[in-house]
């Protein structure tokens, strides 16, 4: 008996643990949705990748290996976003209707709990009143995760971010994390923000376009040129870039363009560029929002654009159609 004790703790103790360290589970019921498929993700490079989870019956469920806590993103088919915090050994249950998804509950681990309590209790507000309470939700909790995630979330990429209050967060929360990876990054990328307002120059960069073709600072040399996002489930997006084929054709090498596509499927891109006729560069890697070409310009509308002259300078950000429309015009003229 004595021989065996040793092993039957060992599988109690297993047994206890439910996920085993190095995974962390997603399990869970949505009503209104029967069947069908929702992707997610994480801006945390290890686990950058786009996955699927399948739902059938209403129910689903998912496993990630990870050795470390990941802020994931889940993206359901009307292309709205919800964060879930993993944790190595955690699972988590999400439950809710999929017509209300500000109203889902995810439970399991104290960061997703606390992350549900604010959704429910902020649902309601409007944008002022939603950066207030994440102001003083990170005033809080400047060591949670979910602090992280509001800074990226409500200040890096929104389009109209205020980066001297970011600024003042960031410096709340680096004590409480100082050698997170995922905090250093958020540095970097605020500070490559900061030069992108009205009159900064734009980043250098580099992309591939869906054609396999790198592009970057170099495609931009026109007197105007224009950055821009669409997808193929935003109707707004792809009429700008209906518009913004005319008036290419009307100025030609007057006007330079470029593309970021954040749809998830390159079919479906392609098939929108070919009936389109757009015949400029396109970016598209099929990672949605965490495109990495979209933080490190800063673009955090659909559609969103940055306007630039010759020399690399921006001359204007998040043009409307219209506005959009006379810009050109007024300089190409």
């Amino acid at each position: 008996m004595n021989r065996l004790l040793p092993y039957i703790l060992l599988t109690l103790i297993v047994v206890s643990c439910g996920t085993p360290s190095g995974q962390f589970k997603i399990e869970g019921r949505f009503k209104n949705f029967n069947q069908g498929e929702f992707y997610i993700y994480s801006s945390d490079d290890t686990q950058s990748q786009l996955d699927t989870i399948h739902v059938a019956d209403g129910r689903f469920a998912y496993t990630a290996y990870i050795d470390d806590t990941v802020t994931f993103q889940l993206v359901f088919p009307n292309y709205s976003e919800v964060p879930v915090f993993g944790m190595s050994g955690a699972t988590v249950t999400i439950n809710g209707d999929a017509s209300h998804l500000k109203e889902i509950e995810i439970m399991g681990t104290d960061d997703n709990e606390l992350m549900t309590e604010f959704r429910l209790s902020t649902s309601e507000l409007t944008p002022p009143e939603m950066l207030r309470a994440v102001e003083n939700f990170i005033n809080d909790h400047p060591e949670s995760a979910i602090s992280l995630y509001m800074l990226e979330h409500y200040y890096l990429l929104n389009g109209e971010a205020d980066y001297a209050k970011a600024s003042e967060l960031l410096q709340l929360i680096q004590p409480t994390r100082p050698d997170d990876r995922q905090l250093k990054l958020l540095s970097r990328q605020l500070q490559q923000l900061k030069g992108t307002e009205p009159k900064g120059k734009l980043p250098r960069f580099t992309a591939t376009d869906i054609k396999g073709r790198q592009v970057g600072n170099a495609q931009l040399d026109a007197q105007l040129n224009i950055v821009y996002l669409w997808a193929t489930w935003n109707f707004e997006s792809q009429n700008m870039q209906r518009q913004l084929r005319t008036l290419k054709k009307e100025y030609g090498s007057k006007l330079g363009l470029i593309g970021i596509s954040l749809d998830a499927r390159k079919l479906d891109c392609q098939r929108t560029i070919d009936r389109d006729s757009i015949n400029w560069p396109t970016v598209f890697d099929g990672n949605l929002w965490q495109t990495p070409l979209v933080a490190q310009l800063g673009l955090a509308e659909l559609p969103g654009n940055i306007v630039t002259d010759r020399s690399g300078r921006i001359v204007a950000k998040n043009l409307s159609l219209q506005e959009l429309r006379d810009k050109i015009k007024a300089t190409l003229k």
